[in-house]
């Protein structure tokens, strides 16, 4: 049985996301899941009600999509026998890298103030990610069981599952959308027997910014997540067999390849011309990781133990970590800065 623990981890693993994600292909494009809670910011000026604040699913999905990603990168890490301060270390150094390059890429490319690119923030990660591991490394010193090639296969997985999962935040909000489906290739609309996204409601992005709620889509966020789940998966099976290169080169090529032609089929604002921005970035980023391999050669053959990454993700301060991650992101992601409200209360007298 021993033997199987890998492939029966990975299939559980499966089981449970491909579950998640049906549910969410079914249910959030649906106006009523947009925002989870609002909350009263100050009285307005005629005194009868409040401006309110709005926080949103997509905030509560990318939190949680996050904080499963980096419960992986832990175990995965902790099963290759890396400490868990040193997966804690370069977690946070990633995200305190990635996460501003986020708002800062998309600011920069187009020029919006409120919105976010993964794609910019992932090709942030992937410029540093290496170093990142190589200098904590040469702080930590050679007995600290550090190699880089392993650790980037770790958070390239890690990636592959939160931006996966994470795709379901765009479903929520509506943004991130495919082309009307009657603008999209016969044979793509034959595959998918014409089952497209229907988004409702007019504080989604594809309603304000093109005016599509109520049309049926390409459901390019669907087919993003399944790919990028599906290659998390293999890559996480090829890292727990000790093939790290390979599992880091599989993860990586296999999600900015899909990124790459995915673009075209999107139908919201992705900077000027018929090649992106950020689709440059990608083929920049491909060439760059399929590198790695040559420059951090793996020092010495490891085979991850399952039993290792169990004992690192019940550590105290990993279980803290997390939350205090989560409970950030979703601050972070879900307060809305495009979106507002109104709330008003009142007396039940029945209840009097």
């Amino acid at each position: 049985m021993a033997q199987y623990a890998d492939y029966i981890f990975v299939a559980c693993l499966a089981a449970v996301l491909g579950a998640v994600l049906a549910w969410g292909f079914k249910t959030l494009p649906d106006a009523s899941w947009q925002f989870v809670a609002s909350a009263p910011k100050k009285r307005s000026a005629d005194g009868k009600s409040w401006e309110a604040v709005n926080f949103t699913y997509y905030g509560l999905i990318i939190a949680c999509s996050s904080a499963f990603s980096v419960t992986l990168a832990v175990f995965l890490l902790g099963a290759a026998s890396v400490p868990v301060w040193s997966s804690l270390a370069v977690t946070l150094a990633l995200m305190v890298v990635c996460i501003p390059s986020s708002k800062i890429l998309a600011r920069i490319v187009e020029k919006k103030k409120h919105t976010f690119t993964v794609g910019g923030a992932l090709f942030i990660g992937v410029l540093t990610m290496p170093w990142i591991v190589w200098g904590l490394k040469l702080a930590a010193g050679e007995g600290s069981g550090i190699q880089v090639l392993p650790v980037c296969a770790a958070m390239a997985i890690a990636y592959g599952f939160g931006e996966g999962l994470g795709r379901l935040a765009c479903i929520s909000f509506g943004c991130c959308y495919g082309k009307p489906f009657s603008q999209v290739h016969p044979v793509l609309q034959k595959l998918l027997n014409g089952k497209g996204f229907v988004f409702t409601g007019e504080t989604k992005k594809i309603s304000y910014a093109s005016g599509l709620d109520g049309q049926k889509v390409f459901p390019i966020q669907a087919l993003t997540a399944v790919i990028y789940c599906a290659s998390a998966l293999l890559s996480t099976l090829l890292f727990l067999s000790g093939h790290f290169g390979l599992s880091l080169l599989q993860v990586l090529m296999v999600t900015q390849i899909w990124r790459f032609f995915s673009e075209m089929l999107r139908d919201d604002y992705r900077g000027e011309g018929k090649i992106s921005v950020y689709q440059v970035m990608m083929i920049i980023a491909i060439l760059y990781t399929a590198l790695l391999p040559l420059v951090f050669p793996m020092g010495e053959a490891l085979k991850p133990a399952l039993a290792l990454g169990w004992k690192a993700v019940w550590s105290p301060i990993v279980i803290l970590s997390v939350q205090g991650l989560w409970a950030a992101l979703f601050v972070y992601y879900g307060k809305s800065t495009v979106t507002g409200g109104a709330i008003s209360f009142h007396v039940v007298k029945d209840h009097i």
